[in-house]
């Protein structure tokens, strides 16, 4: 019998904590618009934070699939970007400690790491886990940004009821950490924004604006946004820059804002999930978008 405790290695000796959020996120699944990373990233980068834990990537990766960049100088290698799943303890701006796990989701040994996190929650009296992620959805980014709220127990959801019915998905570790330990009594849950599909390949930081403000919701912590808020102010600035001097990007993202509007309106729809539309494509609106900047790079060159 392997040993769960065997996947991590606590940093020091484990703090004294009253009920921590865990926020976490893992690269390498679906994250439409960079939110979670994008969110996560921002907070490490804002908040002071130290670290607390560090999981076994050599046991957890593989490598092959992900090669870590390594740097080569003239005649020699000068250095290896070591892949790292850690958890941290940060402070929001009232002063409350919480926990962040972030690195590259586990490519092995799913349900062990998911009974190490567990094993490491239960010993950092973690009294809720969330996770953000993007998803790609058929809305306009002239409109309010959606998001699906899911949860180890309904009490837990709040807000707009999800668009979704039953539906069968590819899995990820984020997901199977929400199911396997909300099953065991640990109050877990999620947000899925839902990010425009033209940009879900952009770094989409009104996405992270979002997701953010749905884990203070969710939990009480504050965080500052305001250098996030900036970021999303340019972007969304760049992005109409880009629309209107297309005609057909502009008569698209209309298309977009109709149907989105008739949808709000109760209008009769199965869902607003991109290959469910009759609108274009996120990879035409995406292409679209590249065809005007290599258009605006050339007559500026």
């Amino acid at each position: 019998m392997l040993d769960p405790t065997d996947l991590y290695r606590l940093d020091g000796d484990a703090p004294e904590l009253a009920d921590p959020v865990l926020l976490y996120h893992f690269e390498g699944f679906v994250d439409a618009g960079a939110a979670g990373r994008l969110a996560v990233g921002h907070l490490l980068a804002e908040l002071e934070h130290r670290l607390i834990a560090t999981f076994d990537v050599d046991r957890l990766l593989d490598y092959r699939s992900r090669r870590p960049l390594m740097v080569f100088d003239g005649d020699h290698w000068v250095d290896y970007e070591t892949p790292e799943l850690a958890v941290y303890l940060a402070t929001d701006v009232t002063g409350t400690q919480f926990l962040i796990m972030t690195g590259p989701e586990p490519d092995r040994e799913w349900e062990l790491f998911t009974e190490a996190v567990g094993m490491l929650a239960t010993r950092l009296r973690v009294g809720k886990l969330v996770t953000v992620h993007g998803i790609p959805m058929g809305v306009p980014h002239t409109r309010p940004l959606g998001l699906t709220a899911h949860a180890s127990r309904p009490e837990l959801v709040t807000g707009a009821p999800s668009p979704f019915g039953k539906v069968q998905v590819p899995g990820s570790a984020a997901a199977l950490i929400e199911l396997r330990l909300g099953s065991k009594g640990h109050d877990a849950l999620g947000y899925a924004v839902h990010v425009p599909h033209y940009l879900a390949q952009a770094e989409y930081h009104q996405a992270a604006v979002t997701a953010l403000e749905a884990v203070t919701r969710g939990t009480g912590l504050v965080f500052p946004t305001d250098t996030l808020r900036a970021a999303a102010e340019k972007t969304n600035a760049e992005i109409e820059e880009q629309i209107q001097a297309s005609d057909e990007l502009s008569g698209a993202i209309r298309g977009l804002e109709q149907q989105y509007d008739a949808f709000q309106a109760g209008a009769e729809r199965e869902n607003l999930l991109a290959e469910n539309t009759p609108m274009p494509t996120g990879d035409e609106l995406a292409a679209q978008f590249e065809a005007f900047l290599a258009e605006r790079d050339d007559s500026e060159g």
